[in-house]
């Protein structure tokens, strides 16, 4: 029964989007997992998607899954990269992983118009500039 299946709540995992300068000087945009926990995160697997409207017609990715395999403890992984092509739309990660047997998992979604340059800030663990989502 429904009623008898653990939920654990996820705490200490944030996705962010973060933007680096290349070698040309073009910003480019990246996904990271950021683990902030004192402990591994076992078989962690990523799903984007984005999903929205764009002129009153409905619009849909690509759904991406990513295996991202053992997290280390403070640790950060790169998920994807991103084209800002997309930032107006609803952007979500559902990140799934085990921890002493236990399956913890929830959605990220970056809503339209969020990742924008007035809301970057410094993410410590990645020493880059991007919008955080914990």
């Amino acid at each position: 029964m429904r009623k008898d299946i653990l939920f654990p709540q996820v705490k200490g995992v944030s996705i962010a989007v973060v933007q680096k300068v290349n070698e040309v000087n073009v910003a480019e945009w990246f996904v990271y997992l950021i683990n902030k926990n004192n402990y591994l995160l076992e078989n962690v697997i990523v799903v984007s998607k984005g999903y929205g409207y764009e002129n009153d017609e409905k619009r849909l990715t690509s759904t991406l899954r990513h295996g991202l395999g053992d997290v280390a403890e403070n640790s950060t992984v790169l998920i994807e990269p991103i084209d800002p092509s997309v930032f107006h739309l609803n952007n979500q990660y559902w990140v799934s992983y085990y921890v002493g047997g236990l399956v913890y998992d929830k959605k990220f979604i970056f809503v339209p118009e969020t990742i924008v340059e007035q809301n970057l800030t410094l993410i410590p663990q990645l020493h880059l500039y991007g919008v955080l989502h914990d």
